[in-house]
C-alpha cells in the first residue's frame, strides 16, 4: 500500500459502508485510504497487540475496551452508523414468520440449523436462546460462523437454514432472502464508532477522515448498505 495511505481496520459489518465512504473521501481530498476488514474480535486483537493502524472502526463496546487500555486516543471517537439484526434464509426457500418474539422462537425451534456470527449479533442471539430456555435443546443445531465468514454465505450454501446477522452483512450476500428484521421487542441495535489509534503518526489526517465518516454527507451511503446514521 502507498506509504502515505491512511490505514483503517474494521469489523466486517462496516466494510461496504467504509469502502464507499473512503472512495468519496479520496476523490475529494486526494488522501488515499487503505481499509482492512476482518472479524471484530480479530480487529480488536490486532490493535491490542500493537499492529500499526491510523483508525479503527468497531462496535462501541469494543472501542470502550480499547480506549480503556490506551490503544485508541481518548476523546477521538465519532459515531459512524447504527446497525440492527436481520433474519435470512436460502433464496427460494419458504419464508418464515419473524413478526413477533414468539414467531421468531417458533421459527428457531423448527429450523434444522441456525447460524450466527461471533460479533455483537451473535452474542445477542445466544442470550435470546438462553432467555427462552432452549439453548440446550437446540445445541446440536447451532452453527457459529468462523470470524470473518458471513453467516449469509453459510445460508446460501445450505449449511444453515435460518441465519441471524447484522443487516449490513446480509444485504449484499448472494443466494439468500432476507425475511425481515428481528421485531422491536428482541431487536439489538449496535452502534459502530471510529477512533484514532494510539499507534497513528498521522493523527490530524486521521481526524479529518473521522469527520468525513461522521458527516451527514454519508447518510445515504449508510442507508443503502443496511445501516442508519447515528
Amino acid at each position: 500500500m502507498p506509504t502515505d495511505s491512511l490505514t483503517v481496520i474494521s469489523s466486517m459489518a462496516t466494510r461496504h459502508v467504509l469502502t464507499q465512504l473512503a472512495q468519496a473521501y479520496e476523490a475529494m481530498s486526494r488522501q488515499h485510504v487503505s481499509i482492512v476488514s476482518v472479524g471484530g474480535v480479530e480487529a480488536a486483537r490486532r490493535i491490542q497487540e500493537g499492529e500499526r493502524f491510523d483508525v479503527v472502526v468497531l462496535a462501541s463496546d469494543a472501542l470502550d475496551r480499547l480506549e480503556r487500555d490506551g490503544h485508541v486516543i481518548s476523546g477521538s471517537r465519532v459515531g459512524v452508523a447504527r446497525s440492527e439484526v436481520a433474519v435470512a434464509i436460502k433464496h427460494g426457500e419458504p419464508r418464515r414468520d419473524v413478526s413477533s418474539e414468539s414467531a421468531v422462537r417458533d421459527a428457531v425451534l423448527r429450523a434444522r440449523t441456525i447460524g450466527y456470527s461471533t460479533g455483537p449479533s451473535g452474542t445477542h442471539i445466544i442470550n435470546l436462546l438462553r432467555q427462552w430456555g432452549i439453548a440446550d435443546v437446540i445445541a446440536d443445531r447451532i452453527v457459529e460462523a468462523r470470524p470473518g465468514v458471513p453467516v449469509g454465505s453459510l445460508v446460501a450454501e445450505g449449511k444453515v437454514e435460518l441465519g441471524f446477522q447484522q443487516l449490513s452483512e446480509l444485504v449484499h450476500e448472494p443466494g439468500i432472502d432476507i425475511v425481515g428484521m428481528l421485531p422491536a421487542a428482541i431487536q439489538a441495535v449496535t452502534v459502530f464508532s471510529a477512533a484514532i489509534c494510539a499507534t497513528s503518526e498521522r493523527q490530524e489526517a486521521a481526524k479529518a477522515f473521522l469527520n468525513h465518516l461522521a458527516s451527514a454527507d454519508g447518510d445515504q451511503v449508510k442507508i443503502a448498505h443496511g445501516m442508519a446514521p447515528v
